[in-house]
């Protein structure tokens, strides 16, 4: 219903509160329906821009070049990178991304082996179940209408939007270990019965193994602490045994083993001490790869990796406290606290990390909502929603500056839609202030369904200063003789690698690059503007020395390339020069 106040507004407000009413009652009629529309409102947020987002340096065109050359090599073991060993990841995501790769080739798709959206095909899969998987581990806590309304906050959230278009691990982690903590949810709020369903067993053992070849001690890392937090307050481990875990872990080493088998024998033990030694224990003890922040840093980009239900999730933290011996409430704070406090404590710190803990926070924040622990009336309330339509016109702004800045246009195709995302995310949080709390929660939801396609559909395409390794590949198959040898000489990021071809050369000198082009054939050599004048020198003195030499073809320059290298955060410049026979 309307209230006096909503109804002393009507307009855009309470049509876009009626609206998503209806919504909220359509997923609360049958799960079949709710599981339907969360499908249709995460090809939605996911979708947009899934093909045209370039291969995002670095970690992304790694993984997919690692796949590309289990292919290529038909070995399903190792993962290499070019010549090198790539011992940082288990092969989950590897085999994944091959079998729809290898899928997509046997159906006749062209350059499919070049074309990165196939590989994210499994994280948009991921995604898509993580948003499924939040509704059935919500059901253990909520009714129908309220864990629809959980999981279409998970399908909202930002950060999850980005990662369904990257070809990496975290969203596939992520979906393995909403399904873990799902199944996990259900032995404890059922320990007094002492059984699970087979199904729900499965659930949780089938997880874990995915998780441990997808990312490793992850997703056993989530699931037992918040085991080991809660046996601690209930001063009992005997919950456990529903999830009978003799069967569980023979289940789990069957599954795991041969390939942790296989690749030990394989590398020689070097898969463990690069990928336990160097990465997880390198994370651990240091910040890698200039990743560190100060603890903290979650708690504050939360607030925008989470968006919209991150606002929400912070106003339900006082209703956790108090409630914290609920068995409901002590769950989803053992879901999310050990683990968080794990990640602010390790110096590398990135976004999505945290992640995989979220949709406790959404769970969290609906079931505060529905039993009147989120409202208008909080002390600071109004000012914490204001976030909800603050980071979409940060981002609107932000976008319109870097379009500019970069390219001296402005975003005009994703505009409208980066408005009316911010115009929606503003009706939400009039609906807070109007007291319908629930109905803000929903219309959240159709501001974040609007802010995907506009930032990755519409916008994201227009920003040809970041395509530099697209652009630079286009001027390859420019080349008039087939199949050249390419090389680079500066600019070494692993997308190029993944659009030009594996045997790609990284030059580390002018004068090498200069014997690169001096040996004739068919080649094409990028130069980075840093190296220009090193290798123009060089370049010269190989022409003088070769003066006269029958059927020598000097080097010409075949076209040039500007942007911005998002990996480096600076301008970068190439031009590319080719011989031909």
């Amino acid at each position: 219903m309307t209230s006096l106040a909503a109804g002393r507004r009507p307009g855009r407000a309470a049509f876009a509160g009626a609206f998503a009413d209806r919504l909220l009652d359509l997923g609360a009629s049958r799960h079949a329906l709710a599981c339907g529309l969360l499908v249709l409102l995460s090809l939605a947020c996911f979708l947009p821009g899934f093909a045209s987002l370039q291969p995002m340096d670095r970690d992304e065109p790694r993984f997919a070049q690692a796949s590309k050359q289990m292919l290529e090599s038909r070995d399903l073991v190792d993962i290499r990178f070019q010549g090198e060993a790539r011992h940082k990841k288990p092969v989950g995501i590897y085999w994944a991304q091959s079998a729809v790769v290898a899928a997509a080739e046997a159906l006749g798709v062209p350059a499919a082996r070049t074309t990165i959206a196939l590989y994210r095909v499994p994280s948009l899969l991921g995604a898509v179940a993580t948003v499924l998987l939040s509704y059935w581990a919500a059901l253990a806590f909520l009714p129908r209408r309220q864990a629809f309304l959980a999981a279409a906050l998970v399908g909202a959230c930002a950060m999850l939007s980005a990662e369904a278009r990257l070809a990496k691990t975290d969203a596939l982690l992520t979906a393995a270990a909403v399904a873990a903590m799902g199944a996990l949810a259900r032995a404890w709020l059922g320990r007094a019965a002492g059984r699970l369903p087979w199904g729900t067993v499965l659930a949780f053992w089938l997880a874990l193994a995915a998780g441990i070849l997808i990312k490793g001690p992850m997703v056993p890392m989530f699931a037992g602490l918040a085991a080991l937090a809660l046996s601690a307050s209930a001063r009992s481990a005997a919950w456990l045994r529903a999830l009978r875990p003799g069967l569980g872990l023979a289940l789990v080493l069957a599954l795991v083993a041969p390939w942790f088998v296989a690749i030990a024998l394989k590398s020689g033990g070097a898969f463990y001490g690069e990928a336990v030694g160097h990465d997880m224990l390198g994370k651990v003890g240091t910040a890698q790869t200039q990743h560190w922040a100060p603890p903290g840093t979650y708690l504050l980009v939360v607030f925008a990796t989470f968006w919209p239900a991150a606002a929400f999730a912070a106003m339900a933290l006082p209703f956790a406290f108090a409630h914290r011996r609920e068995d409901g409430v002590a769950f989803l704070i053992a879901w999310v606290l050990p683990s968080w406090l794990v990640f602010e404590a390790v110096p590398t710190k990135l976004p999505h990390y945290v992640l995989p803990l979220c949709p406790a926070l959404a769970i969290l924040a609906v079931l505060a909502v529905a039993r009147g622990g989120v409202h208008r009336g909080r002390p600071g309330a109004r000012a914490v929603a204001l976030l909800v339509p603050l980071v979409p016109l940060g981002l609107t702004l932000g976008l319109c500056a870097a379009a500019w800045r970069l390219d001296g246009v402005l975003p005009l195709a994703g505009l409208p839609l980066l408005l009316a995302a911010t115009g929606v995310a503003a009706l939400a949080w009039r609906a807070f202030a109007d007291g319908h709390t629930e109905r803000a929660l929903a219309v959240s939801v159709l501001s974040g369904a609007l802010l995907g396609p506009a930032v990755f559909g519409l916008t994201q395409p227009a920003l040809a200063s970041l395509k530099v390794s697209p652009r630079l590949a286009a001027l390859r198959e420019a080349v008039p003789c087939p199949g050249p040898e390419v090389a680079t000489l500066g600019y070494r990021e692993p997308s190029l690698v993944f659009l030009t071809g594996t045997d790609l050369r990284m030059l580390d000198s002018g004068a090498e690059a200069a014997a690169f082009l001096a040996r004739g054939g068919c080649r094409l050599l990028y130069v980075e503007d840093r190296h220009a004048a090193p290798f123009a020198a060089a370049a010269a003195a190989a022409a003088a020395t070769a003066a006269g030499a029958a059927g020598a073809a000097p080097p010409r320059a075949v076209g040039r390339v500007t942007g911005f290298n998002i990996n480096g955060g600076k301008p970068v410049g190439l031009t590319a020069y080719a011989v031909t026979p």
